[in-house]
């Protein structure tokens, strides 16, 4: 099969979060829709780190293929099967997923208020865009998949507690961005904690408005963002669209 631009522009998401150390070797796992279906996606290959991955080790689930890939963990790890064939399924704007237990979203995730609350324009962002799934039952098997794509609900991003993180997209730029400046916006957050002082928390009504201004930015940042890694990456390691 023809490697498509879907592929190139994931397997240069999961190159990079290599380099940003966000990875857990050879766990967590990205995913992107089909245009136009809800059922059929692309996710990584089990067992391959994250630094190494190709656009070609992006295996295509479909409804005709899910269960017989569900009885071969070797080819797709079973909670990436589950968790976002669930979300994909049931979360119309989850078209693309990014599953990651990267070090600060992770932390944030063990506190027991794990609210990231607006203090700088990073945490803003994603002022009242996140949902917490507070119900940790396990491994993401199936009926774990099922609970987190309902508690997701119509947010765009969601905090699973005492596990990590995930970060939904309309499109591979925007969601890698968001998760990106997720994981940002959880080190300033925790760093600022750290301080034992007070936090100068931002109101509603500005946090709010911040947070509409970043999402209709009057230019592509988060298409630039892919486009210069991708640029990288080009010279760097151009094996990843292979």
């Amino acid at each position: 099969m023809e490697i498509t631009d879907l592929q190139k522009d994931l397997a240069a998401t999961f190159r990079w979060t290599a380099r940003l150390n966000m990875h857990e070797g050879v766990a967590n796992h990205f995913s992107v829709c089909l245009p136009g279906s809800s059922t059929d996606f692309f996710v990584n290959k089990a067992g391959i780190h994250f630094s190494q991955i190709k656009a070609s080790d992006l295996i295509l689930v479909t409804k005709e293929n899910i269960e017989k890939l569900k009885k071969k963990p070797e080819i797709v790890d079973p909670t990436a099967i589950n968790i976002h064939g669930a979300i994909h399924k049931k979360v119309a704007h989850a078209k693309c997923i990014f599953h990651v237990h990267s070090k600060y979203a992770t932390i944030l995730s063990t506190l027991t208020d794990p609210t990231l609350k607006p203090i700088d324009q990073n945490t803003m962002m994603f002022y009242n865009r996140v949902s917490v799934f507070n119900e940790f039952g396990g491994l993401g098997f199936e009926e774990e998949s099922e609970k987190m794509a309902s508690a997701l609900g119509n947010k765009q991003h969601m905090l699973l507690a005492n596990h990590g993180i995930i970060i939904t997209g309309e499109t591979i730029a925007e969601g890698f961005n968001a998760l990106y400046y997720f994981e940002k916006a959880a080190e300033t957050y925790l760093t600022a904690l750290s301080t034992n002082r007070e936090l100068n928390v931002v109101n509603h009504e500005i946090a709010e408005k911040t947070a509409q201004e970043t999402a209709n930015y009057p230019i592509d940042l988060a298409g630039m963002h892919l486009n210069q890694i991708k640029l990288i990456l080009d010279k760097e390691e151009p094996e990843y669209k292979n």
